[in-house]
């Protein structure tokens, strides 16, 4: 297996049932593109005005919000709390997620529909304990600079202050994104049984393939 780990600063997001209409508003819901949702991710929350997916210029920024300050604006790891992607299911909320650079969200736990569609998208989801969670996000906030490293291989974090962190996730989950596998790819890899398969069912119920 290859080895794939993720290093870079924490966008703590301190709040439960961060749900999918929060992470990209339905007004943004119109393209398919998988592509060009980052500006839009966290909308209500980051933006005073409103824009539409053909106009996002010029906004005004809430300097409140953890995305328009520093050092969390180039940040690639977010944190949140219980039932993270909740609510309806929108793939576009993992894009939104994918495009504005981030490649790992960690939580207290995900919503099931959020997250079979991290899976499906190659996202990937790690969840902590509680205690570890507001460990990550009270020491985010109150520092300059809090840098995690994960190391999706070994099923490990490392924290700023040398602390390890252990992690679970599946295998077929963790195979899926080290190897940069989608659902094709992933049925290709069994294409001889799938062929072996076939070629049994035209013996067995050759009326089932009269039309080929």
């Amino acid at each position: 297996m290859k080895s794939k780990s993720y290093n870079g600063q924490v966008i703590p997001i301190n709040r439960d049932n961060v749900d999918t209409d929060l992470i990209i508003p339905k007004q943004y819901l119109k393209s398919i593109k998988k592509s060009g949702f980052g500006p839009f991710l966290f909308d209500s929350l980051r933006y005073n005005d409103t824009a539409t997916l053909d106009s996002n210029d010029e906004r005004e920024e809430n300097s409140e919000f953890i995305l328009n300050r520093e050092p969390f604006r180039k940040g690639n790891i977010l944190v949140s709390k219980s039932n993270f992607g909740c609510g309806s299911s929108r793939e576009h909320a993992v894009w939104a997620i994918q495009n504005y650079g981030i490649d790992v969200v960690i939580a207290e736990s995900f919503a099931d529909i959020f997250s079979r569609n991290s899976f499906k998208n190659g996202l990937l989801l790690i969840t902590l304990e509680s205690q570890t969670i507001n460990e990550i996000i009270d020491s985010s906030l109150s520092s300059n600079s809090y840098i995690l490293d994960v190391n999706l291989a070994e099923d490990k974090i490392l924290l700023p202050n040398d602390k390890t962190i252990t992690f679970s996730i599946s295998r077929s989950y963790k195979d899926r994104i080290i190897n940069e596998l989608d659902d094709i790819e992933l049925t290709l890899r069994n294409k001889d049984q799938i062929k072996n398969y076939e070629n049994q069912m035209k013996l067995s119920k050759p009326w089932l393939f009269n039309n080929e």
